[in-house]
């Protein structure tokens, strides 16, 4: 029988092309959605788990989030600087990291933060070292950029039209290990050299006394002065209660009650505390569970397989089972004529169109593992956010459902094959 079957399928090659391609295109649209929405949702899950807790001034909790672990630019409102001064002599605050952001360079965002954040961020460092000096900076694992390297910031983006600042070049001292975050892509800075290029802290206020400085996001704003800036001066991380304007602090609780403790603290006032994680599962929540909703389109590219097979697939199913019935009329009327049963033919037609709808539904998924590789490669490329594209457990229930599918939809050309009169065969 299984000889019988593959010489059949050579024979109508073509017609069997056809229905192998339509189902294994309309499956992997389905496997595509699936396993990208997965990829990003534990890739996004993993960047937020690098993070405790976030801090910021009264606004859009998940804007937060975005802007301060996702690095997405977006400008911020700003914190008083005292609060920083309060987290760092805080005992239950291992370390508390500002950000400060706004700037670029040739695409990658530059983000102004410290010693600590710099050291604790990768675990450590593929080469160099920490910057000690506000004119050094240290840049992810994905800035193609060598040690020493210059860095000349730009307020916003080339995109944007920004102005480059000409008060300082930072030099690159150090490459941090990849984290699979936004983080990859970022050159880290020192914040006073942020504060100061933008003429805030104490050099700005020896220079501009009486200044009134309204600022976004890093803390500054495209027109207003510069500062004067030394950029073999030491880096002083001791923060005072008169410190400049943050749009988000990054900190380290010393144990889980503390961190809760510090975001019910955090929460009231001009300031707003969240952990990324929760925000990101209520974000999923909020768009209607981001899940669910690729679920119902990958349910749909399923649905184009039975929905396109009056149409489209059933259509060319048909038309090569009114062929392939057609062609093999005289060879089933004499299978019959010499005593092959009804249920024998049944079983040769069923079994060759089960093979061909389940040969697609494998390339439906080979073809869809493949494509939301390169959709993560792409995403994970301009991100920086690695994007584990996987089959889990719950995809084998994906595929039987789909065998079964093609159980059902094998049973049509043999059911015509199958109620064929053998004297009208051997008379076409």
């Amino acid at each position: 029988m299984i000889r019988f079957i593959l010489s059949d399928l050579r024979r109508l090659w073509a017609g069997s092309l056809v229905v192998v391609l339509l189902v294994a295109l309309a499956t992997a649209l389905g496997v595509c959605v699936v396993l990208q929405e997965r990829a990003l949702r534990l890739g996004s899950a993993r960047a937020a788990d690098k993070f405790d807790l976030v801090i910021g001034a009264g606004g859009s909790e998940t804007q937060l989030v975005l802007s301060s672990v996702f690095l997405q630019p977006s400008p911020l409102p700003l914190m008083p600087g005292d609060v920083l001064a309060r987290l760092a002599a805080d005992p239950r605050v291992g370390w508390a990291a500002p950000i400060g952001f706004g700037d670029s360079f040739s695409g990658y965002p530059i983000v102004g933060t410290t010693v600590t954040l710099a050291e604790n961020l990768s675990g450590g460092f593929a080469e160099g070292k920490v910057f000690a000096r506000e004119g050094e900076a240290v840049i992810g694992s994905a800035v193609k950029l060598p040690l020493g390297g210059e860095v000349k910031p730009m307020h916003g983006s080339a995109e944007e039209g920004g102005e480059t600042h000409t008060e300082l070049v930072y030099h690159v001292a150090g490459r941090l290990r990849p984290t699979g975050t936004a983080w990859d892509r970022a050159i880290l800075v020192p914040i006073q050299a942020v504060w100061h290029i933008h003429g805030l802290g104490a050099k700005a206020h020896e220079a501009e006394v009486g200044h009134d400085h309204e600022h976004e996001g890093a803390g500054h704003d495209a027109h207003e002065h510069h500062g004067e800036i030394d950029p073999d001066a030491v880096i002083d991380e001791k923060w005072a209660a008169d410190a400049p304007g943050l749009p988000a602090i990054l900190v380290k609780p010393k144990t889980i009650a503390d961190a809760y403790k510090l975001r019910q603290e955090y929460r009231s006032g001009n300031t707003v505390a969240v952990f990324p994680g929760e925000v990101l599962t209520n974000l999923y929540g909020t768009l209607g569970d981001a899940k669910q909703i690729l679920v119902a389109v990958a349910a749909g590219a399923q649905a184009l397989v039975a929905a396109s097979l009056p149409r489209c697939l059933a259509a060319s199913l048909v038309l090569v089972t009114v062929i392939h019935i057609g062609q093999r009329r005289r060879q089933i009327g004499a299978l019959r004529a010499f005593g092959a049963p009804r249920g024998a033919i049944f079983g040769i037609v069923w079994l060759e169109f089960f093979f061909l709808v389940a040969v697609g539904i494998g390339l439906g998924f080979t073809f869809g593992y493949a494509a939301a590789l390169i959709l993560s490669g792409m995403f994970s490329q301009t991100s920086g956010i690695a994007m584990p594209v996987g089959f889990a457990r719950e995809d084998a229930g994906l595929a039987a459902l789909l065998l079964a599918f093609a159980t059902i939809l094998a049973a049509l050309p043999a059911v015509l094959a199958y109620r064929q009169s053998p004297a009208q065969a051997l008379r076409a």
